[in-house]
């Protein structure tokens, strides 16, 4: 009796922590801000075939949007030279997972958020 008890109170420590992973893990995309150079970022996002990369400002209209593919993940830089400052937000999408990043813009700098925003 003792022994099936253990088992089952170790079964449901590992279930939760298997639910717990696939809410906060599942659905977003592990985005890597690889650099940022005045109003330049780079960023990659290994493991990623094909996904659409879009961007919109803080009203959600849409500036910019793109169908990126590669072998081994997606590696990306772009220059937001032309855009006033104000935050910006960096949507990316496949078949299965959809996470959305803030950019802010300064007089001097970019910076994009390497944390999903929450939903």
């Amino acid at each position: 009796m003792k022994k099936s008890l253990k088992l089952s109170l170790v079964a449901a420590v590992l279930l939760s922590g298997l639910s717990t992973y696939a809410i906060d893990g599942g659905n977003s995309f592990n985005l890597h801000v690889l650099k940022t150079n005045g109003k330049m970022i780079t960023f990659a996002m290994n493991q990623v075939q094909k996904a659409s990369i879009s961007i919109y400002d803080k009203d959600n209209n849409l500036i910019y949007s793109e169908n990126a593919s590669g072998k081994e993940g997606i590696l990306r830089t772009f220059s937001l030279e032309e855009f006033p400052t104000g935050t910006y937000f960096l949507e990316i999408q496949d078949n299965f997972k959809k996470s959305r990043h803030e950019i802010t813009v300064t007089a001097s700098a970019t910076v994009l958020s390497p944390k999903a925003l929450q939903k």
